[in-house]
């Protein structure tokens, strides 16, 4: 299943695919950059800021990724059963996210999630932009 993530909103994203891995399905997910966070914009930027500033050392975590596609796949994995064994892990494996379209997929029909539309909200690109300085 190839889902194009443009437009679509974080969590709603996250537990559908989560829900699709779990039950054996390979998902790629096109465009992470264009997925977005509803909400307060300055919310959202002070929330990942303070997340970030509580990593110690670069050895010691818990790490937050600034990567568009790496936040959207931890987002997805807290949605899965135990990611580190069992169900989970499988699920994990089979979930491939791409900042934007690759050559491979270009073309290729895609699977459009039905969404409500959003007043307030901010694009993981924009999100990690903000906070690299």
């Amino acid at each position: 299943m190839i889902i194009d993530g443009k437009g679509q909103t974080l969590g709603r994203l996250a537990s559908f695919v989560a829900k699709r891995a779990l039950k054996g399905e390979e998902v790629v997910i096109l465009n992470c950059d264009k997925v977005i966070i509803s909400g307060n914009r300055k919310n959202i930027e002070k929330e990942f800021e303070e997340k970030r500033a509580r990593i110690g050392s670069s050895q010691k975590g818990p790490k937050h990724p600034r990567d568009s596609e790496k936040i959207l796949k931890r987002a997805i994995r807290g949605m899965l059963p135990d990611h580190r064994e069992g169900k989970g892990r499988i699920a994990f494996k089979k979930i491939k996210c791409y900042k934007k379209t690759p050559k491979e997929f270009e073309g290729k029909k895609t699977f459009d999630i039905k969404e409500q539309k959003k007043i307030k909200f901010i694009e993981l690109n924009k999100l990690n932009k903000k906070n690299d300085r």
